[in-house]
């Protein structure tokens, strides 16, 4: 009877063990199914790059980042580049935390979108000036155009206020004081040659060039026209609120990746990169 209790207890005691070694095989594999113990998990982090994800709504600025990338690349940075085809869904993408930064636009553009949608979008750093001008199929200055000349400006209110501001400044028109470059039509208060300024969609400005006396246009849409800043019959002086700039939002502005973007976009790879491919129609901001 000893002999068979004593079995029985080495039976026991053995079946106690295996259910031991069994809970502790399970812990251990999820621990490894979750990313292994603390240092394997540090280690890993660390190999990894970070990824950030950008806007840009036209083929110089995505150029200009896919330059940049092996900058980037080792910094530790991964970016990846949504294009989009108008400039509402940038800013829409960003406040609404689909992308993490954009690149398209100037600070005034982007505080009037605030104002009109309570955003939160914060411009990181200028980038690059951009010669915006007016463009003429059928004169050579602004002296020639004649009374009543009509003239296509964008439909948006940062760019009617930076067109008319322009003709101010070129003596075409007077404004209101202290209007500066939120003015709008309302706000001419001299126009000596009863110029009639026609507001339409700045993606379709382009199409209005063989309509109309003179078209304002940044060189992106002069561009496929076969035309260069050079070919402007007016152009403004520069301003930095103008210069295309990095945005971000106000709660990621100065993470660690977008300042390493922001660094690699006034970088000495980015300064060759316009002075190599742009050079008539980009100005450097940095």
């Amino acid at each position: 009877m000893m002999k068979t209790k004593k079995n029985g207890l080495k039976q026991w005691f053995g079946l106690a063990m295996l259910a031991v070694l069994m809970l502790t095989l399970a812990a251990c594999s999820s621990k490894s199914s979750d990313g292994g113990v603390q240092g394997d998990s540090t280690a890993s982090q660390e190999g990894e790059k970070q990824q950030i994800k950008v806007a840009s709504s036209l083929s110089a600025m995505v150029d200009m980042m896919e330059a940049i990338k092996p900058v980037l690349e080792k910094d530790g940075i991964q970016l990846e580049i949504v294009s989009v085809s108008d400039n509402i869904q940038p800013n829409e993408a960003l406040k609404n935390k689909e992308v993490d930064a954009n690149f398209f636009q100037h600070k005034v553009f982007m505080e009037q979108y605030n104002e009109n949608n309570d955003g939160n979008l914060v411009m990181v750093t200028p980038i690059y000036h951009i010669i915006y001008g007016g463009y003429s199929k059928k004169y050579n200055s602004i002296e020639e155009l004649p009374e009543g000349a009509t003239i296509g400006i964008p439909n948006d209110p940062a760019n009617i206020g930076r067109s008319l501001a322009m003709f101010a400044e070129n003596g075409m028109i007077t404004l209101k004081d202290g209007v500066g470059m939120n003015a709008l039509q309302s706000d001419i208060i001299e126009n000596p040659k009863n110029y009639k300024f026609q507001e339409v969609d700045l993606l379709m400005l382009g199409r209005a060039y063989d309509d109309v006396d003179m078209v304002t246009l940044y060189p992106a849409y002069a561009s496929p026209l076969g035309l260069t800043p050079k070919d402007a019959i007016v152009t403004e002086t520069l301003d930095e609120e103008f210069a295309i700039s990095l945005v971000a939002r106000e709660d990621n502005k100065d993470s660690e990746a977008i300042q390493k973007l922001a660094a690699a976009l006034t970088s000495d790879e980015a300064r060759k990169f316009i002075e190599e491919n742009h050079k008539d129609t980009m100005i450097p901001a940095f």
